[in-house]
């Protein structure tokens, strides 16, 4: 059929074939006639294996005249224990690889295989017993015993999941968790090694090696409520509590029913700060727990971790037994109590164990509480209430509502919780990223407070030693107004303190140009410029002093001894109106201890620290 002008013709997408695995290239090559199937015993059912199924079958192997060459029965010679293979990730002749997906469960075949299907397959991936016949044909006795669907938890296959229950939720444990099981041992014949535990479930800390090593492995696939089967190989079997003697065992099959788990997290890596559930909450983690700062309710009884676990403060007692309510990213109870209320779902009772430094070394310390005590906190979070969604509010009460946020960050900033105070900055930035002005004065209103944001951001980047992240703050600012003096006067400072002081000479100096009520701080600024450079310029004197007073040949080492740096204070233009005429509690004061940066190859030419063999000198 002609396609006239202007026709659409539709081209179907062409499928990319897959690339066949090994496996099925082996099997492509199988010749007619080199592997016949004879059904000894039907099977059940109309399931077959495929791939990533574990299959168990016993084997045995005959000349064809009947005589047994090798077989994992008993009253053949073998072990009596069956095999089991992975289908598409255990090695496997390919004869079987083809032959055992077309077995039904309970079938016995017969399938008579000529030396290409078996051991004298060319390159064949599995070697041949010694002795064995692999130039003759012979006929492999196969009864299929089980198959299902397996989880390979290792790549060798030394450890391999059978699931018989669905668990409930999705969370597994794992280290540092508390872990509540029913187990029962099995070697792979069927002997009974550890029977099912009579009383209490077993209880082990998982990470601790209380169990082997595969069967924890295992046990951290596992949901709350699963029932599986874990098979473990003799690699994965380390002795342990549960399991003290492994010797001689090949392998072994874990029936495992999960109980239970108790989550405990180490919140700081380092074993510090603990924090453990002691009663399961409402909700699954983490979805419903409050990580964005919201309003939290809990009730919490404070501990001194001694021997007679001291109670200093318990809200039930000592609050009249109301609940204690804050709102979290505001730095309003210790670091570590935040922490770990953030990971804690509703109606969840958690114990934390808080090292000083996380607890009231840093935060105001009730009377009863000794210095550098380390605290035990038993929390129950009742209930949170997630921050107000700006969707649908109009201008004003946009505005209305990030005031707050900044207020509260400008409280944090002069609390010198400079991280926190970032964050809440930037939070309201990050929703100015969904406002649109209507109109003139809403976009002047709506620019102006998104510049003092920029700057709080830019002090506090200054505040924590991150000096460049502050230019950079500072130059969005300035992009969209290039005459904001403030912008200036804080990238000035910034440029200062890393040592970049032609540019902070070129930013004050701009400042006079444009606005001459801005002199007095920018001259103050200017002068405080002066002396840094006199300051390096005298360190960098005393540092390669008699370096060029000698005759070539006799060059002299540089000093490299700490000389202090004495910084006096600078005029601040904190508590001034902004240049825009809006009252700016936002300027905040800059740290004259602010990491510093070498500004040394501004007066030495590099090939000469080259030749010096320094050239990453850096003024200390």
């Amino acid at each position: 059929m002609d396609v006239g002008e202007g026709a659409v013709q539709e081209i179907a997408p062409q499928k990319k074939e897959k690339e066949p695995t090994e496996d099925e290239k082996r099997r492509q090559k199988i010749a007619p006639g080199t592997l016949m199937k004879a059904v000894v015993r039907p099977g059940g059912g109309d399931a077959t294996p495929s791939d990533n199924y574990q299959v168990v079958y016993h084997y045995t192997v005959r000349t064809l005249d009947g005589v047994v060459v090798e077989s994992s029965r008993s009253e053949y010679g073998g072990k009596g224990i069956p095999i089991i293979h992975v289908l598409g990730k255990s090695k496997m002749i390919v004869g079987l690889l083809e032959g055992i997906p077309t077995m039904l469960k309970g079938e016995i075949a017969m399938f008579k295989m000529k030396p290409q299907v078996h051991y004298g397959e060319d390159d064949c991936p599995v070697v041949a017993p010694s002795s064995f016949p692999k130039d003759d044909e012979l006929h492999f006795e196969i009864e299929m015993i089980d198959f299902f669907k397996a989880k390979v938890i290792s790549d060798d296959l030394g450890v391999v999941k059978k699931v018989v229950t669905e668990g409930q939720g999705w969370e597994c444990p794992r280290e540092p968790y508390e872990v509540k099981a029913w187990i029962c041992a099995k070697t792979g014949d069927g002997k009974v090694i550890v029977s099912r535990t009579r009383g209490e479930p077993f209880f082990f800390n998982f990470g601790k090696s209380e169990v082997p090593k595969g069967l924890e492995m295992g046990i951290g696939t596992m949901t709350r409520e699963e029932k599986a089967v874990i098979y473990v190989t003799s690699q994965y079997l380390t002795t342990s509590p549960f399991l003290p003697a492994v010797e001689g065992l090949e392998e072994v099959h874990f029936e495992v029913e999960l109980v239970h788990f108790i989550q405990v997290r180490d919140m700081l890596g380092d074993g510090r700060l603990i924090k453990r559930r002691i009663r399961d909450g409402k909700g699954e983690f983490p979805m419903d727990c409050p990580l964005q700062d919201s309003l939290l309710r809990v009730h919490y009884k404070g501990m001194l971790l001694n021997e007679e676990k001291t109670i200093f403060f318990d809200t039930r007692v000592d609050n009249h037994g109301q609940p204690l309510e804050f709102c979290s990213g505001e730095g309003l109870v210790p670091e570590g109590f935040e922490m770990c209320v953030r990971l804690m779902v509703p109606e969840e009772i958690a114990l934390v164990t808080c090292p000083p430094d996380y607890a009231y070394d840093k935060f105001p310390r009730p009377a009863n509480v000794p210095e550098g005590a380390h605290i035990q906190w038993e929390i129950e979070l009742l209930g949170f209430e997630m921050p107000k969604d700006w969707t649908g509010l109009n201008f004003q009460t946009i505005m209305e509502e990030a005031e707050k946020i900044r207020n509260t960050g400008n409280r944090l900033f002069k609390e010198r919780k400079f991280e926190l105070a970032k964050a809440k900055y930037d939070k309201v930035l990050r929703e100015f990223n969904h406002v649109n002005p209507q109109d003139d004065e809403e976009g002047k209103i709506f620019s102006n407070t998104r510049n003092l944001l920029h700057l709080n951001v830019a002090a506090c980047y200054l505040k924590m030693g991150e000096c460049r992240k502050s230019i950079e703050t500072c130059n969005k600012v300035l992009e969209a107004n290039p005459g904001h003096v403030k912008a200036l006067y804080r990238r000035g400072m910034a440029y200062m303190t890393v040592g970049d002081f032609e540019e902070a000479k070129s930013d004050f100096n701009t400042m006079i140009k444009l606005d001459k009520s801005t002199e007095p701080d920018a001259t103050a600024a200017l002068l405080k410029v002066k002396q840094k450079e006199q300051e390096v310029e005298k360190k960098v004197r005393k540092q390669f002093k008699g370096l060029f007073d000698k005759k070539p040949g006799e060059i002299a080492e540089a000093g490299t001894e700490d000389v202090d740096e004495t910084a006096g204070e600078i005029h601040k233009n904190d508590d001034k109106e902004d240049s825009d005429g809006d009252h700016s509690d936002e300027s905040h004061e800059i740290a004259d201890d602010a990491p510093r940066t070498s500004w040394l190859s501004h007066l030495w030419p590099r090939r000469l620290l080259a030749a010096l063999g320094r050239p990453g000198c850096t003024i200390l």
